[in-house]
């Protein structure tokens, strides 16, 4: 008998008090000895993701957090509600703190172990207190009789207040019977401060005499008080840095309209009412003047102007609508008085769903985190069990009581393993979000693993090399009409007609008399009166019908337009063949120039398209694909197995296409690349989407992601190698612990900061 398959549902959780690797691999391990659940824990978010069974209730989760140490909370929702999901959650009908700034989101949470405003007063208290400390134990020529018993008084707020954070939190963890940096940096200050209250206290007379260097003394009261300083640094730096990291995500956030001006039927008339933004229902339309946001995503159904869609999209230049146009929630209206209807609100909108993406993206974890995960988990024991052989083997070998303590004391703070807890989500942190303000929306850390394996990339012709809206290239006279007059009297009765073909010859024929007599048949072709004039457009097979004869001469020259890779069109004038009106599907401007910042990517580009040879040839020869990448006359439902031959070759395909004929291929792709201007149903079977129609958002994309993954290499390159000499370093007793101090603290702050660079990118 088969089991069912068991349901599961995503809660995400806030978490406070983490703050090193350490934390983060103990919650993993806690929550996912829960049966079929499974946890992502991000530090610097002080978040989780985690997948739960159905069986599993929430205060199961936030218990089983609590009971590893730790505080946690159901986060509220990082986008906008709509009003028909009932309003709840959870966690309730509030509004999302993380929004208004007082929920415990408002300040990137909790940085290890406090915010910078939180850190702020320990550390300017700490920093006041410590000069003294330091210059004085330090500089012989500033002591005074007795002046042991002031660095004791003047170091003993800065061991208890100041490094109260660290202290609670090894305190909490000891009595879980586990341990983290927290616990490095409680113990080695700890040990410091008492044992030189014990020399102290022991030996009053220990400073009687001034000038006193410090190899003379056994007090280490500087040792502790500058550990501190320099962690608490550290960490206000480290926060600060972290909250710039998160504002991207913030500012995608933010960016959505506070009020909509909606029509109201009012006594028989429709007025102008302001109501907020987040209570449009589908279906309300509302006006959008110059220069204000559009409050949702909708159509326009009255009036035309020019939208700047750089917000979401990541263009400058502003994209013209007219009625029926589709719109964008959070983009802005330029010149022109628009009205449009809602059809997403809430969380449906583009916007809340590019939080979404941003947003699970920046709570997971690229594969290689993993490593840093797993030795994180054992690293604290260890660096304990190593200070205390430090400390033994010292005492034994040298005999010097002085020599062991410091060394031990130097391994304990030198080791804190914080940069291997920053590394990776800091760079995902500040990739994610730097991608959200360039319109590119990465699905998750595994993507970023994706795009540094990749060697070929098959790109979608219609809507993704070109434009995929057809435009007349061309008018080829077969009659004794001049051409502006073919083309004037086929664009008047063309305007009758929805189809895009009659659209585009329309539009090229510009002002144009009226028709009457209107008539169409699908597929085949229309006929009007226009100026007194019967004229006939359309296939082949239509002009037949309407007793039109073709010579072989005109189907030489019909032959001649499609062998150059367009789409003719014949026009006849009171039953003459009168000419053939070729149209194609341009190539986007940036096509050429993005497909060669591929190949500079070191991939292959090859084009996909459903189109005859000859079109695919000419297109590929435009933008500079190799003749032999061609894969032309291939059926929606060939896009997979044209995937599929290529990974049986050995290829690792990325996949870029907008429309719904896409989606299989582009889940079938090793990386799937949808661009924004297409369907939702492309978009969510892509691994990453580009909200703009440009080829070239597509190569700064894989160019991103691929510098995010770098750049968590360097930071985990860094965070490693600097575990594994200062240890040794501080074993071997060559190392200060005040240095050791120092340099812990500067390992996160360059971790951020590396990560941080990011921020640049494309700039």
């Amino acid at each position: 008998m088969t089991a069912e398959p068991t349901t599961t549902r995503t809660v995400e959780l806030d978490i406070q008090g983490m703050t090193c690797a350490s934390c983060v691999g103990r919650v993993e391990r806690k929550l996912g000895k829960l049966d079929g659940v499974s946890a992502s824990v991000n530090l610097p978010l002080e978040s989780a993701v985690v997948t739960v069974p159905e069986s599993v209730s929430d205060q199961d989760i936030l218990d089983t957090v609590k009971a590893t140490g730790y505080s946690a909370q159901l986060k509220q929702p990082a986008y906008p509600k709509t009003r028909h999901d009932g309003g709840g959650s959870a966690s309730g009908d509030d509004p999302d703190p993380a929004l208004d700034g007082t929920g415990p989101q408002a300040d990137s949470h909790m940085a290890h172990g406090g915010t910078s405003s939180q850190l702020r007063p320990r550390l300017i208290l700490a920093a006041i207190l410590t000069v003294p400390v330091f210059l004085i134990s330090m500089i012989p020529a500033l002591q005074f009789p007795h002046w042991g018993w002031v660095v004791f008084a003047l170091s003993t707020p800065v061991v208890t207040w100041s490094a109260w954070s660290f202290h609670k939190a090894a305190a909490i963890n000891a009595r879980h019977l586990s341990s983290t940096m927290d616990t490095l940096v409680s113990i080695g200050v700890t040990a410091a401060y008492l044992f030189s209250s014990w020399q102290l206290f022991t030996d009053p007379l220990i400073t009687e005499h001034v000038g006193m260097a410090m190899s003379e003394h056994a007090l280490y009261f500087e040792v502790a008080a500058v550990v501190v300083t320099f962690l608490l640094l550290g960490r206000f730096l480290e926060a600060n840095a972290k909250q710039r990291a998160g504002d991207a995500l913030k500012a995608l956030l933010s960016l959505g309209a506070k009020e909509a001006t909606v029509l109201r039927e009012q006594d028989g008339r429709r007025v102008e009412v302001k109501v907020p933004a987040d209570s449009l229902a589908h279906g309300d339309e509302f006006v959008v003047r110059p220069g204000e946001k559009i409050a949702t995503d909708g159509f326009v159904v009255e009036g035309q102007s020019a939208v700047d869609t750089s917000l979401i999209t990541g263009e400058s230049v502003p994209v013209d609508v007219t009625v029926d146009s589709t719109v964008t929630g959070a983009t802005i209206n330029t010149s022109g008085r628009i009205v449009v209807r809602a059809t997403r609100v809430g969380s449906e909108t583009t916007l809340a769903q590019m939080g979404r993406l941003v947003s699970q993206a920046q709570s997971g974890k690229a594969p290689i985190a993993r490593l840093a995960d797993r030795i994180s988990s054992v690293f604290v024991p260890i660096v304990l069990v190593i200070a205390v052989l430090t400390f033994v083997l010292w005492l034994v070998l040298a005999g010097d009581l002085e020599s062991a303590f410091t060394a031990a004391v130097a391994v304990l703070v030198i080791a804190c393993p914080c940069a291997l807890g920053l590394a990776t989500p800091t760079a995902l942190l500040t990739g994610t979000g730097r991608g959200a303000q360039l319109g590119i929306l990465i699905r998750g850390p595994q993507v970023l693993e994706d795009t540094r394996t990749v060697d070929t990339i098959v790109l979608d012709k219609t809507g993704t090399v070109t434009s995929g809206a057809l435009a007349v290239t061309d008018v080829v006279v077969l009659g004794s009409q001049d051409r502006a007059h073919v083309l004037a009297l086929a664009g008047a009765v063309e305007s009758a007609s929805e189809h895009p073909i009659a659209q585009a010859i329309a539009a090229a024929a510009g002002d144009h008399p009226p028709v009457t007599g209107f008539h169409s048949a699908a597929g085949g072709g229309v006929r009007g009166v226009v100026d007194g004039v019967v004229v006939i457009a359309g296939r082949a097979g239509w002009l037949e019908e309407n007793n039109v004869l073709l010579t072989d001469a005109h189907r030489a020259a019909l032959a001649q337009e499609q062998d150059a890779g367009a789409t003719a069109i014949w026009v006849a004038i009171d039953r003459e063949v009168a000419g053939l009106i070729s149209l194609k599907d341009t190539v986007k401007e940036s096509s050429a120039a993005a497909i060669a910042r591929l190949k500079a990517l070191g991939l292959r580009p090859m084009l996909l398209t459903g189109d005859n040879a000859a079109v695919a040839r000419l297109v590929a020869a435009e933008v500079g694909i190799a003749p032999g990448d061609v894969m032309a006359e291939v059926l929606p439902e060939g896009k997979v197995d044209a995937v599929k031959a290529l990974q049986a070759a050995g290829a690792t395909v990325a996949m870029a296409g907008d429309g719904v004929n896409d989606a299989a291929a582009l889940a079938q792709a090793d990386l799937g690349i949808a661009m924004g201007s297409g369907t939702d149903v492309a978009i969510e079977a892509a691994d990453l989407t580009v909200m703009g129609n440009s080829l070239e958002q597509v190569a700064q994309a894989i160019e991103l992601s691929r510098r995010t993954l770098g750049t968590i290499k360097s930071n985990l390159f860094w965070a490693f190698f600097y575990n594994t000499i200062g240890i040794p370093v501080a074993a071997l007793g060559l190392l200060n612990p005040m240095v050791a101090g120092g340099a812990m603290a500067a390992s996160s702050v360059l971790v951020v900061a590396n990560s941080l660079r990011l921020r640049r990118f494309g700039k």
